[in-house]
């Protein structure tokens, strides 16, 4: 049977082999380890900014050079062990959103991918006059066709320039969500809504900048079939962070790898962040003691992120997800995607990908088997 194979995803002058962004997940998930790995198999490999500095002898004292120099050897790292894609991932709501962008774009990371917050501006520093001259490409993350004009626009008006692609991020994502609680369960924003809605957005914008502004569809896609249906919904690519957490080459523990093995869909929960956003995260005695009201003493050398009241709120997100990507559970939580409770064993990349690619095939052969989105249904 001649089954068709999973089309390149394009953006700019950058081909990615399989349309396969993978998350960028932060406080050392994915760093140079998983991102290299990802990028040599043919998707675009992500390294995430928040908290990345954190195994930085200085990183209380200074935190923000701490942040610039570790992401500066990460990057380095990710490039000496693949020519293919590398990405990063910085959220807006981060104190020094404008210094790791620089950071980024000097050592010549070939697509940011900014969330938590609209990228309204960019930093000053930035030939922001010639932005389409930066070999460095630039897709925000939004959670709605609103969002994503009102950076289409806010750009187009400052830059004379627009985003080169776009991720919209469903409720079904693992972390902070772009969504109100009462909105996760409501089918009218459900990500296979948002999809064509984004990709009507911002179709004016291709046209009158005659570029191609690929869609890239994220939050609980699980399997192959998921990234066949998003596509025939105009998506041209997909983000997946769950199913890269487990496999070997994921730069988090191993212990961190086994929660996601024991999960079962009833630890799925979503909690309020100290950061004033929902998040969906695995339940455990860290969150246990927080529902019932326990509080943490603890100081902040760092603010990390803008919006964080950290003298007021029960615990510090940072430390609390730092802690877990080292393994130690008890003092510490960690965020995961609607589909965690499926994953039943660690995988190489390699592995994973091929086994995305023949399920993407044979859902050409079997139209709707095996979508996730039926399945949590």
């Amino acid at each position: 049977m001649n089954l068709e194979k999973m089309p390149a995803l394009r953006i700019g002058d950058l081909k990615a082999d399989i349309p396969i962004v993978q998350g960028g997940m932060g406080v050392g998930i994915s760093l140079s380890g998983l991102a290299s790995t990802v990028a040599n198999a043919g998707g675009i490999g992500v390294i995430a900014t928040a908290g990345i500095g954190q195994f930085e002898l200085d990183w209380d004292a200074n935190s923000r050079q701490a942040d610039i120099r570790a992401l500066q050897k990460e990057i380095k790292k990710a490039k000496a062990k693949t020519a293919g894609i590398i990405g990063v991932n910085i959220m807006v709501a981060l104190s020094d959103f404008d210094d790791l962008v620089q950071c980024a774009v000097d050592e010549g990371a070939n697509i940011l991918f900014l969330g938590a917050g609209l990228p309204l501006r960019l930093p000053r520093t930035l030939p922001l006059d010639r932005l389409g001259e930066l070999s460095t490409k630039f897709a925000p993350i939004v959670s709605s066709d609103r969002a994503a004009k009102i950076i289409f626009k806010s750009w187009a008006k400052q830059y004379s320039h627009v985003p080169d692609a776009v991720v919209v991020e469903g409720p079904l994502a693992g972390g902070h969500l772009g969504f109100k609680k009462e909105q996760i369960d409501n089918p009218d924003y459900a990500l296979e809504k948002l999809v064509p809605e984004v990709v009507a957005a911002i179709k004016p914008f291709q046209e009158q900048f005659n570029k191609n502004i690929p869609v890239i569809a994220g939050g609980g896609i699980y399997t192959g079939a998921d990234i066949h249906k998003f596509m025939q919904l105009g998506a041209q690519g997909v983000q997946m962070g769950t199913r890269f957490v487990a496999t070997y080459e994921c730069d988090a523990s191993p212990q961190f790898k086994d929660a996601y093995l024991k999960c079962k869909k009833e630890d799925i929960i979503i909690i309020n962040s100290p950061v004033g956003l929902p998040g969906r995260a695995l339940r455990n005695n860290f969150l246990d003691k927080v529902a019932a009201g326990g509080k943490e003493i603890f100081k902040c050398p760092w603010k990390c992120l803008r919006s964080c009241d950290f003298k007021n709120v029960p615990y510090c997100i940072g430390r609390a997800l730092t802690n877990a990507k080292k393994g130690n559970l008890e003092e510490g939580f960690a965020f995961v995607g609607a589909n965690a409770y499926r994953v039943d064993k660690i995988l190489s990349v390699k592995e994973l990908i091929e086994s995305l690619i023949e399920e993407y095939r044979l859902s050409i052969a079997r139209p709707n088997a095996g979508c996730s989105a039926d399945i949590i249904a």
